[in-house]
């Protein structure tokens, strides 16, 4: 099949072509046109779900487009401002149309003649949607979406001064690569108490988010959020049984092959003990990776590099390019983290991050690449609903993406020892992050099903969840104080609830699309981007399955993947 990043902004039909979301009272009557209008046949139907397609289409792309302004500078109270108006003015009122267009479209006679193959998957979210919608719950919604952005105002703002110079966190990172053990330590201490000054605000902001989303869940009939929120992400394939699965084979499987890498780290740099700050540093005489300089240096070699995995690949870059579609470096004011924002209007989506010239940032750009080429490969689908498809099989389009450009890094590596430990680095770091996707997983699901939990709980179980899913060969004694907050750092415990097993459940698809890719190149590609091009109009086990891979987390299938990896490290 050929594939085309020429992307065309999506024809209006419906809406006038100027049409712009600026007050409710200009957006709701094209709800009430909706609402009322008479469905006499199918081709009526399909008519009225093209124009709904269209409106949503429409409202998605300006709330992206408010957020992605924000974040790229949340200092800018205008800026603010629009994204609360949308949030507290726009979205609320949208929700009950939302609730009678889903309920209009499931009592509809002419529903059950759609073709199954292509309405299955959403059918059955709008069902969902039907089943959860509570009036009394759009409120605290609206306040749940003006709170959560408070975390990135707060992490914002954070900075260390290191030298006499300024430096975000993310710039700061790169010290912890330096060759001096002693900077090392001080740069990791000066980042941790940095975050220790906001601990209070953090904890408090948790509180209330906690506090919301359970009279959430309440509201909907259920007894925690968890429960209401495994039901609202759609998370039909799958139960909190079989996240604990994942846990333990994280733990059996997963845990020893970190304890090897991480003894190799400690012989390699010659240490009594390996501590916290000395996981990105290089042995004496070894020089870090620093693949590029400025972000638009990183973004002409990450054209490159897909170039020659793939040139459709890297056509999708040029596009955005050409639409301004990219915001790379850290700065101060800037939001922390990185992320890819898909445009339902436009095609072409934005990707955000925080560039500082390191490894890891490579890395960041090829995954959020990933999600990129996700978005291009859906958008010709002919509903917005069906570019809506679930985490767990986006994150496979991001992960897969970071292991099958290894081999095409030399635009950043030229030399073949530099390669080599790059590669290094990329596969160390997909195993040793399932500790931690374990960790919070484990700490969300004891959080929400422990509502009216103390500050003092709180610490505890995360304290016993951490030390859990630790390796043991990493030196952190004394520093109990950083610790006990380390969950604060992870943006989606505030932003985005229980997502975050899907970066695990993924990291094994991407794995198995990898270990595909080793036996034949160019079928691996072709099922990443067959399953991709499907958005969500399959079920999670019919996607996996569409790529050539099993929808399993167990204990055994870790056991599988984990001895593949290890035989590839080896080789290197």
């Amino acid at each position: 099949m050929t594939y085309t990043a020429h992307i065309q902004k999506l024809p209006r039909y419906y809406l006038p072509q100027d049409f712009k979301v600026t007050t409710w009272e200009a957006l709701e009557p094209f709800f009430k046109e909706l609402l009322d209008r008479p469905l006499n046949s199918l081709s009526d139907l399909q008519q009225w779900l093209h124009d709904s397609s269209e409106v949503e289409a429409a409202i998605s792309e300006d709330a992206c487009w408010r957020q992605i302004k924000m974040t790229c500078d949340t200092e800018n109270k205008e800026l603010e401002k629009a994204f609360e108006f949308f949030v507290l003015e726009i979205q609320p009122r949208i929700q009950p149309y939302a609730d009678a267009l889903n309920k209009k479209l499931v009592n509809c006679p002419f529903t059950a003649e759609l073709d199954p193959a292509q309405y299955h998957t959403y059918l059955r979210s709008v069902k969902k949607n039907i089943e959860l919608f509570r009036e009394e719950n759009i409120p605290l919604q609206a306040d749940l979406g003006v709170l959560q952005q408070q975390y990135g105002q707060i992490t914002g703002r954070m900075t260390i001064t290191h030298n006499g110079q300024e430096y975000t966190l993310q710039q700061a990172a790169k010290f912890l690569q330096s060759k001096d053990r002693s900077e090392r330590e001080t740069v990791y201490r000066s980042i941790q108490e940095r975050r220790l000054q906001d601990k209070e605000a953090l904890n408090e902001l948790f509180s209330k988010l906690l506090e919301k989303r359970h009279q959430v869940a309440l509201n909907a009939g259920f007894a925690n959020y968890r429960d209401f929120k495994f039901k609202e992400l759609g998370r039909f394939d799958y139960s909190p049984e079989e996240c604990t699965q994942f846990q333990e084979g994280v733990k059996h499987h997963v845990l020893p092959l970190v304890n090897e890498i991480y003894r190799h780290k400690q012989t390699k740099l010659g240490v009594d003990t390996l501590r916290p700050w000395d996981l990105d540093a290089e042995p004496a005489g070894l020089e870090p990776l620093r693949p590029f300089k400025t972000g638009e240096e990183l973004l002409q070699k990450s054209i490159a590099v897909l170039e020659k995995l793939n040139p459709f690949f890297a056509d999708c870059f040029r596009t955005m390019q050409t639409m301004g579609h990219f915001d790379l470096e850290s700065r101060k004011g800037k939001a922390p983290g990185g992320y890819n924002c898909p445009l339902a209007e436009s095609g072409a989506p934005f990707i955000f991050m925080n560039a500082a010239g390191q490894m890891d940032d490579v890395t960041t750009m090829v995954h959020e690449g990933g999600h990129a080429v996700h978005s291009f490969l859906a958008h010709p689908l002919e509903l917005t609903a069906f570019k809506e498809y679930p985490m767990e099989i986006a994150e496979v389009a991001s992960m897969a993406m970071e292991l099958f450009t290894m081999d095409h890094w030399e635009p950043f590596f030229d030399n073949a020892e530099e390669l080599k430990r790059a590669k290094q680095h990329q596969l160390e770091r997909a195993i040793t992050i399932f500790p931690w996707i374990a960790t919070i997983d484990k700490f969300q699901h004891w959080i929400y099903t422990h509502p009216g939990h103390s500050l003092e709980e709180r610490a505890a179980a995360w304290t016993a969840i951490l030390q859990e899913f630790s390796t043991d060969v990493l030196d952190v004694s004394g520093l109990d104080a950083y610790r006990q907050y380390s969950w604060q750092r992870q943006l989606h415990l505030f932003e985005v609830p229980f997502y975050y097993i899907e970066y695990g459940i993924a990291q094994l698809g991407a794995i198995g699309l990898w270990m595909q890719y080793k036996q034949n190149p160019q079928q691996a590609l072709d099922n990443y981007m067959n399953a991709l091009s499907l958005g969500g109009t399959r079920t999670l086990p019919e996607l996996y399955e569409a790529a050539g891979l099993k929808f399993d987390f167990s204990p055994a299938h870790i056991k599988t993947l984990m001895e593949f990896v290890k035989a590839e490290m080896d080789k290197l």
